[in-house]
């Protein structure tokens, strides 16, 4: 591992302006075509990543795993968060289901409790209260009519907490193996649900699912260098940096802007998750 602080950190904010272009695209082809055919192109093109990863190794010494059904439930739910992120798109701006998403690394501290049995002290469970009063004035219940979408990344963002516990009990397991799970399990699932919605694309179709899967693949890969790089603890708040760039892409591209009780919500959020990775940080040390 290389230990370049500097230069793990300008990847990971490359990584995170490629999502957010790639999330641009997912919410400009979920107006066109299912969602299942949009993660059959993407899972495509992201089995040929994981294949090119695993190279070095033998295929089956590739998918040799401590935690195979672990390895297998993890899989299923990424397929499922990207699937239910992509619905979210369709009918949030980008921006706002961002932010929402945000509370994800706010339930990994909760949910680390019940399935990892880590010890979450008060100044920590004080952050994750301030995160969800954030996602409160985000969705303004009771003040104004709430819209049922933003239930979507919620849960998504439930999903994504999940898969991170799920990446944590599988972490005996090398990298290239994980992430060839996750990809064969996608390319699987969706190759036996996508066939019922398949909707031929036109040419300007083909040009734009491909562009998700190379940009998603790129982005991807750009974050496993970005940690190898630099610790997890010194990446992990720039992770944030996601929503701003799905503010700017999502204001150019579909003319989206966040009102204010969307960033001020967020601005709780991600606070709230800055300051519970440098709890975490500290605890480590």
């Amino acid at each position: 591992m290389n230990d370049n602080p500097a230069r793990g950190i300008t990847l990971m904010l490359a990584a995170t302006m490629l999502f957010a272009c790639m999330d641009a695209l997912s919410k400009h082809l979920a107006g066109h075509y299912s969602v299942p055919q949009i993660l059959l192109i993407r899972f495509i093109l992201f089995t040929l990543f994981a294949l090119a990863i695993a190279r070095p190794r033998s295929i089956r010494q590739a998918f040799r795993s401590h935690h195979p059904v672990l390895q297998l439930l993890r899989s299923v739910v990424i397929t499922v968060e990207v699937g239910v992120f992509v619905l979210a798109f369709r009918h949030l701006p980008l921006a706002d289901a961002h932010a929402i998403a945000g509370v994800a690394p706010l339930l990994v501290t909760a949910l680390a409790v019940p399935f990892l049995g880590e010890k979450v002290g008060p100044r920590r469970w004080a952050a994750v209260g301030v995160g969800f009063i954030g996602l409160l004035v985000i969705l303004r219940p009771g003040l104004t009519v709430m819209d049922p979408a933003a239930f979507i990344p919620l849960f998504g963002a439930f999903l994504w907490a999940l898969y991170q516990i799920l990446v944590r009990r599988v972490s005996a397991d090398d990298a290239s193996t994980s992430i060839l799970y996750m990809a064969v399990v996608g390319l699987v699932t969706m190759s036996v649900i996508a066939p019922f919605f398949w909707k031929w694309p036109d040419l300007t179709g083909w040009i734009f699912l491909l562009m998700l899967g190379v940009i998603g693949s790129i982005g991807h890969y750009l974050l496993i260098v970005a940690f190898q790089m630099a610790p997890a603890s010194t990446l992990q708040p720039f992770h944030y940096s996601l929503l701003v760039w799905a503010t700017i892409v999502g204001y150019l591209v579909f003319n989206d802007f966040p009102d204010i009780w969307t960033i001020s919500g967020g601005g709780l959020i991600v606070l709230s998750g800055i300051y519970t990775f440098y709890r975490e940080r500290v605890r480590s040390q």
